[in-house]
């Protein structure tokens, strides 16, 4: 794709112009349109591929959140879906791009910059310090849905592999212990409906209350775990399952904490990575096949698997693909073109709308 000089010169880092700080900015669209060679559905790449975007959260209100390395270093921008337009969000001196959330509310974002758990506002980009750690924080952020706490994962370099999942109060500033032990802590994710927080712990999952008093371990099946995520009612936990037998497929399973329920959803077409759809109707995966490096949609009520398009990244995990809140579009990631960027592809015509809740 040939860039415009006024791409060069908006792309640049802020050094270069004497300025301390580019936050604000706008980059012109980078919206570019193709038919997919699989399926010939209508796919746009919303990112330069000459640079590293990562999807962060998408927004009801016709908008993403990303975090990019366009202007040397990883910030977190906005761009919007209409206009293509991105406007930088931050002025970070190390953000955690896998860290980015839009809060609930859809006036900020949090994220991680170093030792510190930072807001921003969307309208004003006034950068706030929520939380410091003394440690180092581990990979990723979750927030509560109503947008109290964040659960976080800070490691002690001091202490070898000692891990602590924190849970911060947005409002006071001051962080609770839930659990800690001597092995990895990865991927925190606040419970939707009720105070509790999921991650990953070893080769495990496990769930840990706010107050700090249950603890534990969740039986799920046997097999190498995957990505994870909650039903959207927190009741259950949707996860992907790789069994040993690599000649064996990959599952989607459903576990309920509350009765320890576990039961397959359906077998995949060896999926890597999944989302949900609002009403958990559809599922959304990334094939790690190699030969058929695919977007596919899985109905749950039928197990049938629908074709989207082709992903070609050379890791699926980054695929990460996601509904949009209403169920209209699907977005996720690939390298397929140059350095990971962010795709989206229209599915109106394969699932029903559903509520932007």
């Amino acid at each position: 794709m040939a860039l415009s000089r006024r791409w060069f010169l908006a792309s640049l880092p802020a050094a270069c112009f004497g300025q301390s700080s580019a936050k604000g900015r706008v980059l012109p669209s980078a919206f570019k349109r193709y038919a997919d060679p699989a399926t010939e559905l209508a796919v746009v790449r919303l990112t330069d591929p000459s640079f590293t975007s990562i999807l962060a959260s998408v927004s009801r209100h016709g908008f993403l959140v990303s975090a990019s390395d366009v202007s040397g270093r990883f910030e977190a921008y906005r761009i919007d879906l209409k206009s293509g337009q991105q406007k930088q969000l931050t002025d970070a001196a190390a953000l955690d791009p896998h860290s980015v959330k839009l809060l609930p509310d859809e006036r900020g974002i949090v994220y991680i910059d170093g030792p510190n758990l930072m807001t921003a506002n969307l309208s004003s980009l006034r950068a706030r310090e929520i939380y410091k750690t003394t440690d180092e924080f581990g990979r990723g952020a979750g927030v509560s849905e109503d947008g109290l706490y964040a659960a976080v994962v800070e490691r002690d370099e001091r202490k070898g592999t000692h891990h602590r999942l924190r849970l911060v109060s947005m409002i006071k500033g001051t962080a609770e212990t839930l659990a800690e032990a001597d092995e990895e802590m990865s991927s925190p994710n606040t419970r939707p409906k009720r105070a509790s927080v999921l991650y990953g712990r070893g080769d495990g999952l496990w769930l840990a209350n706010y107050d700090g008093k249950q603890n534990y371990r969740l039986r799920v099946a046997d097999g190498t775990l995957g990505p994870s995520l909650w039903s959207p009612d927190g009741r259950s936990i949707f996860y992907l399952i790789y069994p040993e037998d690599p000649h064996k497929l990959h599952a989607l399973r459903e576990f309920v904490p509350d009765s320890n329920e576990d039961g397959a959803v359906a077998d995949t077409s060896q999926f890597v990575s999944i989302g949900r759809n609002a009403d958990a109707s559809v599922f959304v995966g990334a094939s790690g096949s190699k030969a058929s490096p695919y977007v596919l949609l899985l109905v749950r009520a039928v197990k049938r698997e629908l074709t989207l398009c082709e992903h070609r990244a050379s890791d699926a995990a980054m695929v990460a693909p996601v509904f949009a809140p209403n169920s209209q579009h699907v977005y996720f990631g690939s390298d397929r073109h140059g350095k990971p960027a962010i795709y989206s592809i229209a599915v109106e015509k394969l699932v029903e709308e559903t509520e932007a809740l």
